[in-house]
């Protein structure tokens, strides 16, 4: 069983550019990235110094450890793009971000954000759901913050609109350890039927 784990070496993390109100969760992406750290594990990002994306890069900084940032050009400035990474990345526009980002991380995760935490998030499990990845992706719950969209995507199963298989994609935890944990652990679903195309 210990030879199926999942190795996790670079962890893509979505989360907000702005701070927030909420000292916790402010805190939390900060010791995000010094747990990273600490475990050897690469951060993949957005690039920015700001808000809680800024908070995951110190975190891991701080503590000797790598950062690579992924930004599109048309964000690439000093007042967003955090100088003192690794690494850092130039992308044409966001798609090609979201897909370098996809290739160069072994797994994701989701902290709070805004609009753009979930867009990132459920492109990179609606590509999962279609069998173009099969790494794993977490929800990190902090504080309850996600505590009504997981109500949500629960609805949706109830009314038949989101398969049990598709939902369960997604892990969800509200302790980071314990959702690295589940996303070392897990075991993605067999590519569908109607996307191999070896299959006559």
């Amino acid at each position: 069983m210990m030879n199926n784990r999942n190795k996790i070496h670079n962890l893509a993390v979505f989360c907000a550019s702005s701070d927030g109100n909420d000292q916790q969760i402010y805190e939390t992406a900060y010791d995000i990235g010094k747990q990273m750290a600490s475990q050897g594990i690469r951060l993949v990002y957005g690039g920015s110094k700001l808000g809680l994306m800024g908070q995951v890069a110190r975190g891991v900084m701080e503590h000797t450890g790598k950062v690579t940032g992924v930004i599109p050009d048309f964000l690439k400035t000093k007042e967003v793009v955090h100088e003192s990474l690794d690494k850092l990345i130039t992308t044409q526009d966001m798609h090609e971000r979201k897909l370098t980002m996809n290739e160069l991380s072994d797994a994701f995760i989701a902290l709070p954000g805004g609009f753009g935490t979930f867009e990132e998030l459920f492109e990179i499990v609606t590509w999962a759901q279609l069998g173009l990845h099969r790494k794993p992706i977490g929800l990190l719950n902090i504080g309850g913050f996600y505590d009504d969209l997981v109500q949500m995507l629960n609805k949706m199963c109830l009314k038949g609109l989101l398969k049990k298989d598709n939902l369960d994609i997604l892990l969800i935890s509200d302790d980071f350890e314990d959702l690295l944990e589940q996303m070392r652990s897990f075991e993605p679903k067999p590519v569908p039927k109607w996307m191999n195309k070896n299959q006559t």
